[in-house]
């Protein structure tokens, strides 16, 4: 466990006066980089933003930042949640599971780094001493780096539709949970919204044809883990979530916990820590089909363990029972009990938590219904040799290596080259998982590509206004005497 767990840590008694030093630091670092600070997207009308952000998690607020940054300011980031962030509503793990150093919200400014916030709040030491940090220490850095950027966020707008309009434009259909509708313009759409932004969480059809609908929960849906106490749970699958709530669980009192593990061994080694090195963060995105292709095969072959200090949360427990090599054969009520058959034996259990992942479908999703039957998956672009065909890979939506969606059929939809994804649904084409060690350069790619964009849009508009440049810098032409000649 981390040596400072969130509940352990204790601001400095000057923190408020740290911090407000800290935003004063902000502020000078962002002047000293704000050239070029002239703002230079033309306008297309009153009502039309530049870009709508759909998602105001870390991925929505670095993007924000990005492209306020490149002086793109008309823009509308939406997000279905309140205020409070998603780490805080349905995380269930003590703390991140990428390495305290991990950077990418700050875009590279070193005072707006969780680093320098931690230390400004709770001191250098206690910096020192961390490990890994706690979740809900994260989720105060991004607030707090919302407010000292000032990067506006609309809460409660859950989108349900992207669509095409007229003038290459997008529509983005949004509603409150009181029925309330708006629609906002943009020329380009970037979905940030979550690990499952392409699909949806998975309960497999085994559960839901035979379990009633409030004897099992996914680990990514509300769980009242109080009303656990004293109960035998039983949980299925074996990644860090999985993990995390058999974790919750066990601390609320649960009187047993199975979980059961299809494997018949768990990975110990984590490709995902592999891949942490600039070059394939920032240009896996640029390799050849055939080389991405194989560098997928591989990692999600070596599939990813839950860290250490999950694993352990669970283990210190004398009521976790870890079954591995044991699927699901069969699993039905008998009375008021679920009984779950494994290859090796019988499971009862009163609760179930589903922690089997995520399927990676467009169509599931309603922001992208419209363009479902239109996008182009790597099924469609690349044929893998014998041997090495992959029908989980081969759903995923073949996206630019500026996250953009791609025709399925040219021409039939090409308003989805102004539609993105930064969801894990991006993960074959540009190893984006959508967490936080791929983050920085996966803004960097999106903000470069809709900056791009924009200005090919107005390129001969551009060309227009230097012709008509007149704006002199040389205007004293006077000579030092009248005897000397500008030869």
């Amino acid at each position: 466990m981390d040596a400072l767990p969130s509940h352990h840590l204790m601001p400095l008694a000057d923190a408020g006066a740290r911090l407000s030093l800290l935003a004063e630091r902000v502020a000078w670092e962002l002047s000293t980089l704000a050239y070029p600070a002239r703002d230079w997207v033309r306008p297309r009308g009153d009502d039309v933003r530049d870009a709508v952000v759909v998602g105001g998690g870390q991925c929505g607020l670095a993007l924000s930042f990005a492209l306020r940054r490149a002086r793109v300011t008309k823009t509308e980031v939406l997000d279905a949640g309140a205020p409070a962030g998603i780490w805080l509503r349905f995380a269930r793990m003590h703390t991140l599971r990428t390495p305290k150093h991990v950077t990418g919200p700050e875009l590279g400014i070193p005072s707006l780094s969780v680093r320098a916030w931690f230390e400004a709040r709770y001191g250098e030491p206690a910096w020192a001493a961390l490990t890994k940090i706690p979740r809900a220490t994260w989720q105060a850095y991004l607030d707090w780096l919302q407010g000292v950027l000032e990067l506006p966020v609309t809460p409660g707008w859950r989108v349900s539709a992207v669509a095409p309009e007229a003038d290459d434009l997008l529509s983005v259909m949004a509603e409150r949970e009181d029925g309330t509708r708006a629609r906002w313009l943009a020329r380009h759409v970037v979905l940030a919204t979550g690990v499952d932004g392409a699909g949806e969480w998975r309960v497999p059809d085994i559960v839901t044809r035979s379990l009633p609908a409030d004897r099992h929960a996914h680990t990514a849906q509300p769980i009242d883990f109080a009303a656990l106490a004293g109960r035998r749970v039983a949980v299925l699958g074996a990644g860090a979530s999985a993990f995390d709530n058999a974790a919750m669980a066990l601390e609320h009192g649960a009187a047993r916990v199975d979980l059961l593990a299809r494997r018949a061994a768990l990975p110990a080694v984590n490709p995902y820590r592999w891949m942490e090195f600039f070059g394939f963060l920032h240009h896996f995105a640029d390799l050849p089909d055939a080389q991405k292709w194989r560098f997928m095969r591989t990692i999600f072959g070596m599939n990813q363990p839950p860290p250490q200090e999950t694993f352990s949360r669970c283990a210190a427990h004398a009521a976790f029972h870890l079954h591995l090599g044991a699927p699901v054969r069969t699993l039905r009520m008998e009375g008021d009990a679920i009984a779950i058959n494994t290859p090796h034996g019988t499971i009862a259990a009163d609760f179930l938590i589903v922690g089997t992942g995520l399927v990676v479908e467009p169509a599931l999703r309603p922001e992208l219904t419209a363009a479902a039957p239109f996008i182009a998956r790597w099924r469609d672009r690349y044929a893998p040799p014998v041997g090495d065909e992959d029908a989980a890979l081969g759903a995923f939506p073949y996206l630019t290596g500026d996250f953009a969606f791609t025709e399925r059929v040219a021409g039939q939809a090409p308003w989805l080259s102004r539609l993105r994804s930064s969801s894990f649904a991006a993960m074959v084409s540009t190893a984006s998982s959508g967490g936080i060690s791929t983050l920085r350069p996966s803004v960097d790619r999106i903000a470069r590509g809709i900056t791009r964009d924009l200005f090919l849009d107005q390129a001969e508009a551009d060309h227009a206004a230097l012709v008509a440049y007149d704006e002199r810098e040389l205007t004293d032409l006077r000579l030092a005497s009248e005897g000397t000649r500008p030869w």
